[in-house]
């Protein structure tokens, strides 16, 4: 099953756009949108950028580098204690951007 979009409350007011896996583990939150027409916008703005959007590799070990290739079928949140120490194969190939 694929994941899919909540619309929740923020706790200051308006609301936020959480995106969920398929098993329904958290993968992301949004900001605080003021209305749900932006945040309905945000959703499809998330969509455009997750289908054509590069990966910025900012962490400590990235240097900036940009991921280009796609990555294949990647575990799960709950998962990544097993996947933890483990390189990209040849899923990705990652260039310096």
């Amino acid at each position: 099953m694929a994941g899919h979009f909540e619309l929740v409350d923020a706790p200051d007011g308006g609301y936020r756009v959480r995106m969920l896996d398929g098993s329904g583990s958290l993968m992301a939150i949004s900001v605080t949108f003021p209305t749900k027409r932006a945040a309905v916008a945000g959703v499809a703005m998330a969509r455009e950028i997750a289908g054509t959007g590069l990966i910025r590799d900012r962490s400590s070990n990235g240097a900036g580098a940009v991921i280009r290739d796609r990555v294949g079928p990647v575990s799960s949140p709950k998962d990544t204690a097993a996947a933890r120490g483990k390189k990209l194969s040849g899923a990705a190939r990652v260039v310096a951007g």
